[in-house]
C-alpha cells in the first residue's frame, strides 16, 4: 500500500504512575508533552484524558507502560487467584527462597511480606495439591489423578475464584499434566482466568516459575479488562494506529502479545527510563551513564555501561516474590518529592522512606497533609516557584509548608530544619546511588549521571561533588523523561527454554533443535513482521556443580554444530571472567537456559537541534530570585527559562532553570552548558 499524507504516522508514549500521567506526542519532528493526575480507581480514563489532549488521532502507534499491575500487587488490591502444585509442595509460595533481606538477618520479628502471616498473594485455602508427578527427566512418575483434580477445583469453584495459577513440579521438562489440567479447570470453572507455568516461564527452579505464574494469572486479570477499556476508548478519540504495552526490559510488543504473558509488563514505567537515557547517550556520545529518576516517592537508580542497560534475568517485586523475565536492573529507594520529613526520638531530622503519597500529598499541596515533605522544603528554599508547579495547573502554599515545618517537635530554629532537610534528602539518594556504583563494581569518574524525574533536576546537581561524577546531565524534558524511553525502543519478541546439557559436541544437534523451535514458533506468531527481524540466540551457563547462572553469553548463528559449541564454551569462560575476573577453561560447562529474541526496528524520538546564539548576542537571566535557608545567609539566584536556552549558552551557578514539568537547580560553583540536543550539561565551574 502506498503512503499518503493522510495515513497516521506520529508516535505517542504514555508512562502511568501511582501519582501522575505522563504522555509523550512526536509528529512531524515535534515534540508535545503533557501531564495529567492518574485516576487510581479508574486508571485507563487518566490516560484517555492525556490522550485527548495530544494528537492521538494522527498517531501512527501508542506505546504504554504503567506500575498499575505492580501497585495492585504490593498494596494487595487483587483479585482472589488459586495456585495449583503437585501435591506437597502446596507452601512453595510461603518458603519461597527462604532468604531474609539484610536488614532483617537479626530481626527475629522479621515475615515475608507476602506470607501465610502477613498479606499473602494466594490464602493457603486457595492452594491445593494435585496428585500427579513428573521426573526430572520429563517421565511421568505418578500419573495426574483426574478425579482428585476435579475434586479440588469443584472446592475452588465454591470460594469464588476469578482465577487459576497452575505449576506443577518438573513442568518445565514436560507440560502434559499441566495442560490436561488446564482443560479441567476449564470444564470445571468455565472461562476463567488460567495461566500454566510451562506457557508463561518453562525454566528450571520450582519457586520462580511458581510465582511468576501466580502473578502472570493476577496481570491477565489485571489488565484484561482495562487495555479493552483503553483500547476502545482510544478508538473513540480517532487512534487508528498499533497499541503496544512495554515490559519489564521497556521493550515493546502489540498488546494481544503483550496479555498472552502479561507478568512481563507488571514493572515497564521506569525501565522505560534507562531505554531514555541509552538512546540519549548514543546522540550524544556518553556510553557510560548513571541514571536517576526521582519521583514523587522513590528514586529509581540504574546504570548505562557501554550504551547498553543493564538486564537481568529476573526481577523482584517485593523481596523475594519473584517474576521471570528479562528486566532493566533498577534499584529503588524511598526519597521523592513526597518524602516526609519528621523528627526522630533523638532529636535528628530525618527525611523519608514515608511518601505523602497523592492524597494528601505535601502540606503545600493543600489537601490535608500536615507533615513537610522535600517538596515543602524545596518551596521554603525558593526553588519551586508556587505559581508554576506541574505547568501551572497547580499552585503551591508556602504559608502551609512554613507552618509543617513549624509543627515539628524540635528546638532547632526554622532555617536549621529546612537546611538539614534538604542535606538529608540529598545525602539519602547518595547513599543510595553509592550503594549500587559498589556492587556493581563502577567506578563514577567515568559516568555521567542523568537526571530526570519531576524532582531529579532540584536535588541531583548537589551529588556532583558528594560522588565526583563526570557530569549531571538534564536532559530535555526531564519530568516526562520515562515516557520518552517509550517512543526510544525496539519491538521486541523473547522467548527462552531450559535444558541442561553439557557443552560437548553430541548435543549439538539437541540444542540445535531447541533454537529451531523457538524461532519456528516465533516466526509464526510474528506473521509478515518475521522477514524484517534480527534473531538474537543467548544461552545462560554454569560452570558444572554451580548453582547460579552467568546470563546472557553469545551463540553463534545458523545450524548450531560442534564447531558452534566450542565457540559457545568459549563465549561463556570469557562472558564469565568479565564478570568475575576468574576464568576455569579446564572446568566442563554446561548450558541452563536457552533464550531467542527477536527485535523489530521501529521508529525513534529524535530530539531537535538547538540554534545557536546569533553573534553579538548573549543570555540573559529573565529575573532573580533569593534562595533561602541554604547556608546561614540568603543566596541571590538568576532565574532562566529553559526554552530562551540555545546551543552553547553557559549558565552559572548559583541559578535556577525553570520549564514547564521540572525545574533545574545549578548550585554555586557549577557551571551549566546547553549541548548538541538541547541537554543541560552541569559541571563544576573551573577553580581561578
Amino acid at each position: 500500500m502506498s503512503s499518503t499524507a493522510a495515513e497516521p504516522k506520529g508516535m505517542i508514549g504514555v508512562d502511568v504512575g501511582g501519582t501522575f500521567t505522563d504522555i509523550v506526542s512526536i509528529e512531524d519532528g515535534q515534540i508535545v508533552t503533557t501531564k495529567v493526575a492518574t485516576n487510581v480507581t479508574e486508571t485507563y480514563k487518566g490516560v484517555l484524558e492525556g490522550a485527548a489532549e495530544v494528537a492521538v488521532d494522527r498517531a501512527a502507534v501508542f506505546n504504554h507502560a504503567s506500575t498499575h499491575g505492580l501497585n495492585a500487587i504490593i498494596t494487595r488490591r487483587i483479585p482472589k487467584i488459586a495456585f495449583l502444585t503437585t501435591e506437597g509442595h502446596r507452601d512453595i509460595l510461603d518458603m519461597a527462597r527462604a532468604q531474609r533481606p539484610a536488614h532483617a538477618n537479626t530481626d527475629p520479628r522479621w515475615r515475608r511480606s507476602f506470607g501465610d502471616v502477613t498479606a499473602p498473594i494466594v490464602p493457603r485455602y486457595l492452594r491445593r495439591g494435585i496428585r500427579e508427578r513428573i521426573g526430572a527427566d520429563g517421565s511421568i512418575v505418578v500419573a495426574l489423578d483426574e478425579a482428585q483434580a476435579r475434586d479440588e477445583l469443584r472446592i475452588l469453584a465454591e470460594c469464588g475464584i476469578e482465577g487459576v495459577a497452575i505449576c506443577l513440579l518438573n513442568s518445565y521438562v514436560n507440560g502434559e499434566h499441566e495442560h490436561r489440567l488446564a482443560e479441567l479447570v476449564r470444564e470445571e470453572l468455565g472461562d476463567i482466568a488460567c495461566s500454566v507455568s510451562s506457557e508463561v516461564s518453562p525454566l528450571a527452579r520450582e519457586y520462580p516459575r511458581a510465582s511468576t505464574t501466580v502473578v502472570d494469572v493476577l496481570c491477565k486479570k489485571i489488565y484484561g479488562p482495562y487495555s479493552k477499556q483503553l483500547d476502545s476508548g482510544l478508538r473513540a478519540l480517532g487512534f487508528t494506529g498499533d497499541l503496544n504495552f512495554a515490559d519489564c526490559a521497556a521493550t515493546l510488543a502489540p498488546i494481544d502479545v503483550a496479555l498472552q504473558r502479561p507478568s512481563r509488563i507488571v514493572f515497564s514505567g521506569p525501565a522505560a527510563g534507562t531505554v531514555a537515557c541509552a538512546r540519549l547517550g548514543g546522540m550524544i556520545d556518553e556510553p557510560n551513564l548513571l541514571c536517576v529518576d526521582i519521583g514523587g516517592t522513590s528514586a529509581d537508580i540504574s546504570l548505562v555501561t557501554a550504551g547498553n542497560p543493564f538486564v537481568n534475568t529476573t526481577f523482584e517485586l517485593e523481596h523475594d516474590l519473584l517474576v521471570n523475565t528479562l528486566s532493566n536492573e533498577i534499584v529503588s529507594v524511598g526519597a521523592g518529592g513526597g518524602s516526609i520529613v519528621s523528627i526522630t526520638p533523638t532529636g535528628e531530622v530525618k527525611v523519608g522512606p514515608e511518601s505523602a503519597g497523592a492524597d494528601p500529598g505535601p502540606a503545600c499541596y493543600g489537601r490535608g497533609g500536615e507533615r513537610p515533605t522535600t517538596t515543602d522544603t524545596f518551596l521554603m528554599i525558593g526553588i519551586l516557584d508556587p505559581n508554576r508547579f506541574a505547568a501551572g495547573r497547580s499552585k503551591l502554599d508556602p504559608a502551609l509548608s512554613k507552618a509543617a515545618f513549624e509543627r515539628l517537635e524540635t528546638k532547632a530554629t526554622l532555617a536549621e530544619r529546612v537546611r538539614f532537610a534538604y542535606r538529608m534528602a540529598v545525602n539519602n539518594v547518595a547513599e543510595g546511588i553509592l550503594d549500587v556504583l559498589v556492587k556493581d563494581g563502577v567506578d563514577p569518574r567515568d559516568y555521567a549521571m542523568v537526571s530526570f524525574g519531576a524532582a531529579g533536576s532540584m536535588m541531583l546537581p548537589a551529588l556532583l561533588d558528594m560522588i565526583h561524577l563526570e557530569s549531571v546531565i538534564v536532559p530535555p524534558y526531564p519530568g516526562l523523561f520515562s515516557a520518552l524511553g517509550l517512543v526510544s525502543a525496539d519491538q521486541v519478541h523473547a522467548d527462552s527454554r531450559t535444558s541442561y546439557k553439557v557443552l560437548t559436541p553430541d548435543h549439538a544437534e539437541e540444542i540445535d533443535g531447541i533454537y529451531a523451535e523457538m524461532e519456528a514458533s516465533m516466526r509464526r506468531a510474528l506473521g509478515a513482521d518475521a522477514d524484517r527481524v534480527t534473531f538474537v540466540r543467548t544461552f545462560d551457563g554454569q560452570l558444572m556443580g554451580q548453582v547460579w547462572e552467568t546470563p546472557f553469553v553469545e551463540v553463534p548463528g545458523g545450524t548450531i554444530t560442534p564447531d558452534a559449541i566450542e565457540q559457545m564454551i568459549t563465549n561463556f569462560h570469557d562472558g564469565y571472567e568479565k564478570r568475575s575476573g576468574n576464568r576455569f577453561e579446564g572446568m566442563p560447562v554446561q548450558g541452563v537456559t536457552y533464550r531467542l529474541t527477536a527485535i523489530v526496528p521501529t521508529a525513534k524520538v529524535e530530539y531537535p537541534r538547538p540554534p545557536r546564539r546569533p553573534a553579538g548576542q548573549t543570555l540573559r537571566p529573565s529575573g532573580t530570585i533569593t534562595l533561602r535557608y541554604l547556608e546561614e545567609h540568603d543566596v541571590s539566584a538568576d532565574e532562566y527559562e529553559r526554552e530562551d536556552l540555545m546551543l552553547g549558552d553557559v549558565v552559572t551557578g548559583p541559578a535556577v532553570i525553570r520549564e514547564p514539568l521540572s525545574t533545574t537547580f545549578v548550585l554555586p560553583n557549577q557551571t551549566a552548558t546547553v549541548g548538541s540536543v538541547g541537554e543541560i550539561v552541569i559541571t563544576r565551574s573551573e577553580e581561578k
